[in-house]
């Protein structure tokens, strides 16, 4: 059974930074072989795309409204996504979640796919203004 445990949330003023982990465990394949994505969700918001990684082709992918500020980082020794963020905004608010899937096609540059098959339990982000 795959389990995806985010940690690295907290409380943070306007221009901080915070790194979100996410420790994965119970992969059937090689870490390496997963597309892995981080997505949040703002109260009273959809869930939106943030950034994933998929290191099988050496893919990466931001939204916009990170690009520049957030970046997206993996340590297969650890089985572990990491999610630095500088220059936090308080619209950056939410709750954030790592998602894994087996088919690496969910990230590419271009973008993530949201129908991950597992999902973590996610980690609050605030940021105060």
């Amino acid at each position: 059974e795959v389990q995806l445990v985010e940690s690295g949330g907290g409380l943070v003023q306007t221009g901080g930074s915070l790194r979100l982990s996410c420790a994965a465990s119970g992969f059937t394949f090689a870490f390496d072989d997963y597309a892995i994505g981080w997505f949040r969700q703002a109260p009273g918001k959809e869930r939106e795309g943030v950034s994933c990684i998929n290191n099988s082709k050496g893919k990466t992918h931001y939204a916009d409204s990170v690009k520049g500020r957030f970046t997206i980082s993996s340590d297969k020794a650890k089985n572990t996504v990491y999610l630095q963020m500088n220059n936090l905004k308080p619209e950056d608010t939410a709750v954030y979640y790592c998602a894994a899937d087996d088919e690496y096609y969910y990230c590419s540059e271009y973008g993530q796919l949201n129908e991950y098959d597992d999902w973590g339990k996610g980690t609050l982000v605030t940021v105060s203004s």
